[in-house]
């Protein structure tokens, strides 16, 4: 038998061996690792990247091939896509080496200009994009595409509007407030009108007017709802006559303060019988239309004192200290 340095120099090794070169398979001595980490030469990395990129011209020009059947397309398609994972492990230790970085994350884009589906994990060349089942993912995926484009068209339309969109022009005119104003009056009497009817009391007398607030007889505000500027030179000469305003007023705030300390205690007594007086007037002028309530059912309940609550306290305090050491 010959040796193996003999087989080595026939004909047909070196056929098969120039066969394997081409189809990129290699000798076993000149084999790609399977661990790309494992691979320490930059210069090796590049090589064998370079291979993973033949390979996958190959099998992505065999994809197209109208004679292949399905099965056939879809073991192709998952040889590619084993062949991106292993390129982009490549890629990653020439990064690791110091070397080029060839990973560049650019979105692969339709004749729109929309971003293809299935670009993303797990891709599909060529003829499996005709499979059965990757066809309707295609299909769904622009579907979906489509819905939300009419759906943001339909509300696109109600955004960036007016102030006359949202009614903050309605009082502009003034038609606004007058019906309303109107509609209140009529209200207003309507309910009048019906009260007096439950409380027996004479339709005859006239009706009297809305008891509007104060905020009626102020002074309008703008129209934008806005004080009117001031300028700054006039904010500051403002603001140093108010500290010097301020030290003065400081001093006369005392004084009359020690003077109303003084006159509390005659002020507190009559206050206090004005408003019992006041407070009892009013009580006898509703029971007047309340026919079932007494003045005394309306007046407010008496409150106690501050020493009546202080005798209180001290009293509930000393009987749970004599619970506590004389028991009950």
């Amino acid at each position: 038998m010959a040796r193996n340095e003999e087989k080595a120099q026939s004909m047909l090794y070196r056929f098969r061996e120039a066969q394997a070169a081409e189809l990129g398979l290699g000798t076993r001595a000149d084999r790609r690792p399977k661990m790309a980490s494992a691979c320490k030469s930059l210069r090796e990395c590049e090589r064998w990247r370079g291979e993973i990129l033949r390979e996958l011209s190959r099998k992505v020009s065999k994809i197209q091939d109208a004679g292949l059947t399905d099965y056939e397309v879809r073991d192709v398609n998952d040889e590619i896509n084993k062949l991106m994972r292993e390129k982009r492990h490549w890629e990653n230790q020439i990064i690791a080496l110091g070397g080029a970085n060839y990973r560049r994350n650019v979105a692969m884009l339709d004749d729109d200009g929309k971003e293809v589906p299935g670009t993303k994990g797990y891709k599909y060349f060529g003829r499996a994009k005709d499979l059965p089942g990757v066809r309707e993912l295609f299909q769904s995926k622009k579907k979906e595409e489509e819905e939300e484009s009419e759906a943001l068209s339909f509300y696109k339309k109600f955004t960036n509007q007016g102030p006359a969109y949202f009614g903050d022009l309605d009082e502009a005119d003034g038609k606004l407030l007058g019906y309303e104003r109107q509609a209140e009056e009529t209200e207003w009497r309507d309910e009048y009108t019906n009260v007096r009817e439950i409380l027996d009391l004479p339709l005859d007398e006239p009706i009297p007017e809305i008891p509007r607030g104060s905020l009626a007889s102020s002074s309008p505000l703008p129209l934008n709802g806005l004080s009117p500027p001031q300028h700054l030179s006039n904010t500051k000469r403002k603001a140093q006559e108010e500290d010097v305003e301020m030290d003065t007023a400081n001093s006369e705030a005392e004084k009359r303060l020690r003077k109303a300390e003084s006159d509390n205690t005659t002020k507190a007594d009559v206050s206090s019988h004005g408003g019992a007086d006041s407070i009892r007037a009013h009580a006898t002028t509703a029971a007047a239309y309340l026919g079932f309530l007494s003045p005394e059912d309306l007046m407010p309940p008496t409150l106690p004192t501050r020493e009546e609550m202080e005798g209180v306290l001290l009293a509930l305090r000393k009987q749970a200290l004599v619970e506590e050491y004389f028991g009950e």
